[in-house]
């Protein structure tokens, strides 16, 4: 999964839960059964684990271009040169 199907699983996962919650309370309410209401959400949630747990393939549509091995090493990570604070009191 890529980042940005990241961020469409969490905003898909949000948007679900909340439609979920809403549906499962009104319907609970008219029902006049806490039960029900638990049962509907339940199931909501359920719903909303079988579409962004699996890594479908609407996750990974923009995949991440990776340097070859090769390339890696004849371009190696600069080398930071900060100082670090002395945490002595003076």
């Amino acid at each position: 999964m890529d980042w940005q199907g990241q961020k469409l699983a969490e905003q898909l996962m949000q948007i679900m839960l909340l439609i979920c919650a809403a549906v499962a309370f009104i319907s609970g309410y008219v029902l006049g059964s806490f039960k029900m209401m638990i049962l509907i959400y339940a199931g909501g949630v359920v719903l909303t684990a079988l579409m962004i747990v699996p890594n479908w393939p609407w996750f990974n549509r923009h995949p991440l271009e990776w340097l070859d091995p090769v390339e890696a090493e004849l371009h190696p990570r600069p080398v930071s040169t900060r100082r670090k604070k002395s945490t002595k009191n003076k």
